[in-house]
């Protein structure tokens, strides 16, 4: 395993994390004891796996439902001093809360400190003001760390790329969790922020949001030949040094040997790379358009600033995945999330686009595609649309 030092942390991380939240029984709490011998022993074989594998860094979260509880059965068995134990606690409005919760992760944990205790889901102002004002979540975080409780305190995040970097630039935090990978590039100035202040960067299912590279579609896999689609988003991430680490949100221990085949890569990433992006590249443009490619982004409207609440960046961003790379599934599967996704994906489907056509083009004033985007947001309908999806801590 290759390491990277986390930012001021000053931790050793293994460049792949041990996610938590795919191996766990439900993402409901559950009494201990109806969580099936099955299902236990295979979370305790994935995370003997990674430790075999050197990876140390085992990331949860409240809210992953059974995952901590079923950690507290195997974490206080290992060396402690060898392990770097992560979670995460929503911010709340009462932070008396929020550190009612921190103390039920630890006994769910059964471990008396933590390493890493990320404010999940700073997605709104409102959550980060829940985080930093006076009195707030991270001062209480910053009391259990002073108690011995935490070692580090950081945030996760979903949020656009400017919530995110007021987060940052606040200063107060050691690390973050956020989204970026090859389809998703956009918080790249999150991440140059972070390094700056010299941050640990966590990124967030590459393999999962980054396109469900799990099963990926055959143009991708040519596309990104000699490496596997998993493999080549691992080395366009880890070749930039101011990532640290990945998660893997393995289900089983077997989920990690994909992942394992970039160590061989990382030396010679500036060889591999350029020839897969460049393809990349022009299958994008060979399809949508050069003119289209590099400039559909300007000027499109946030959810809350368009009528009907329409999520207009990322439609148009799923519809091009599904037709450059035919990423159809994955693009399916995040459209129709939208309308049920909450602050974590805001914003809604393009299904009203017909009867907001003439509103839409107020919103869209400074878009150079603003004549031609409320067609491509019924096509992308036509081609998306179909059964609501609940995100998985809701299903």
């Amino acid at each position: 395993m290759h390491y990277r030092r986390f930012g001021r942390t000053e931790l050793s991380m293994p460049i792949f994390s041990c996610g938590g939240m795919r191996y766990q029984y439900k993402w409901q709490d559950v009494p201990l004891s109806s969580i099936p011998a099955g299902n236990q022993a295979n979370l305790e074989a994935t995370i003997h796996r990674a430790l075999e594998l050197g990876i140390t860094h085992i990331e949860t979260a409240r809210g992953y439902g059974s995952s901590e509880l079923q950690l507290g059965q195997i974490l206080p068995k290992l060396s402690r001093e060898k392990l770097i134990v992560q979670t995460k606690v929503a911010p709340t409005d009462n932070p008396g809360e929020f550190l009612k919760t921190v103390e039920q992760s630890l006994a769910n944990l059964k471990l008396d400190y933590i390493d890493l205790l990320g404010l999940h889901g700073i997605n709104t102002p409102e959550l980060l003001d829940y985080s930093l004002r006076p009195g707030g979540c991270l001062d209480v975080a910053r009391q259990l760390q002073q108690a011995g409780k935490v070692r580090f305190v950081g945030f996760s995040t979903h949020a656009p790329t400017a919530i995110i970097l007021q987060a940052i630039e606040s200063g107060r935090f050691d690390y973050v969790n956020l989204h970026w990978y090859y389809i998703y590039q956009d918080n790249w100035p999150a991440i140059e922020a972070a390094t700056r202040h010299d941050m640990g960067v966590f990124i967030i299912s590459p393999s999962n949001k980054g396109g469900m590279l799990y099963s990926p579609p055959q143009r991708l896999v040519d596309l990104c030949a000699p490496l596997s689609p998993i493999v080549f988003n691992n080395l366009f991430c880890l070749s930039h040094p101011q990532v640290h680490t990945l998660s893997v949100g393995a289900a089983c221990p077997s989920d990690f040997d994909e992942h394992l085949q970039t160590l061989k890569w990382l030396d010679r990433a500036d060889e591999i790379l350029p020839p897969i992006i460049e393809r990349l590249e022009q299958a994008a443009i060979d399809r949508l358009g050069a003119d289209w490619w590099r400039t559909w982004r300007i000027g499109l409207p946030r959810p809350e600033d368009t009528p009907g609440q329409i999520n207009i960046p990322a439609i148009l961003w799923l519809r091009n995945l599904a037709l450059a790379y035919d990423l159809l599934d994955y693009a399916k599967m995040r459209y129709n999330l939208l309308g049920n996704g909450g602050h974590w994906f805001p914003g809604c489907k393009a299904e009203q686009t017909a009867q907001l056509k003439r509103n839409l083009q107020q919103c869209l004033s400074q878009s150079p595609h603003a004549q031609i985007i409320p067609d491509l947001l019924v096509e992308a309908d036509q081609l998306l649309g179909g059964e609501s999806v609940q995100r998985l801590s809701q299903q």
